[in-house]
């Protein structure tokens, strides 16, 4: 089955899962009026105080889920199904925490019958919230379709930790500046820039792996954004990219050759 796309995984998503879903579940309670749900919720201190307590525990759930997640989101390649099984695993977990509290507040009621009407009602009322951000988020934000292992460009610095992945495809060039490298790349519709202690040469191999060459001493530069390849007034050839407002690109003599048989 194939990946789910990284959108699944973004900050907005992580932001939407904390908020929305508990609002969703929260309000599905106070206005729609389940005699089922109230029935069971009517305990204690009353049905609102038990919902906004439920809420709680479903909010720290999706923190304690959604975080980790989002952070090694890089790192992460989930299918649909394990997707699905992490969704349905966050549900039964809330579920567990929430019959807890139930049981508490009820006193001489069970856990396990407070864990069955936990996870009916979890099951009832997510579903549909769930379901519905899992099928929008790739149609909202297309551009972050997740890339494929071999697509993935990963900078590291000089003492071999890992500081930026980025698919090959967004990046534009690297300019080397005394002992930094700094990375020009396309996040969504914005163009990034991003400083890393590296040197040309260290990054060559890796350059090289993802087809983007060296055009001058000091720029490496991607391919599949040049456009022309073009003398400015003083003689010196640059390399026009297709993204507005990107400065020219300098190539030198030497690599001019290698560059304008790939456009």
């Amino acid at each position: 089955m194939s990946k789910i796309p990284s959108s699944l995984l973004s900050v907005p998503t992580l932001l939407t899962h904390v908020i929305a879903l508990p609002a969703f579940f929260l309000g599905f309670i106070l206005i729609y009026d389940s005699q089922w749900i109230s029935s069971f919720l009517d305990a204690g201190l009353g049905i609102v105080f038990n919902a906004l307590m439920l809420t709680c525990i479903l909010i720290g759930v999706l923190c304690a889920s959604r975080i980790p997640m989002t952070a090694v989101r890089t790192h992460l390649h989930l299918s649909w199904w394990l997707y699905t099984l992490w969704t349905f695993a966050e549900i039964i977990v809330f579920s567990a925490f929430a019959a807890l509290y139930m049981a508490l507040v009820y006193g001489d009621y069970g856990y396990f019958p407070a864990l069955g009407n936990c996870l009916c009602i979890s099951i009832a009322i997510l579903l549909y919230p769930y379901g519905i951000f899992a099928l929008l988020f790739p149609l909202i934000r297309p551009d972050e379709q997740e890339a494929g292992e071999e697509d993935l460009v990963r900078f590291a610095d000089v003492t071999g930790r890992l500081k930026l992945v980025i698919a090959h495809d967004v990046l534009l060039y690297i300019e080397a500046k005394e002992n930094y490298i700094s990375i020009h790349y396309m996040e969504g519709e914005k163009q990034k820039e991003y400083s890393l202690r590296q040197s040309m040469r260290g990054i060559e191999e890796l350059m090289d792996k993802h087809g983007i060459i060296r055009c001058q001493r000091s720029y490496f530069v991607n391919p599949r954004h040049v456009t022309v390849l073009r003398r400015d007034k003083e003689g010196f050839i640059q390399a026009d990219l297709d993204i507005k407002d990107t400065k020219p690109v300098p190539v030198s003599p030497k690599y001019y050759e290698q560059l304008s048989k790939l456009l």
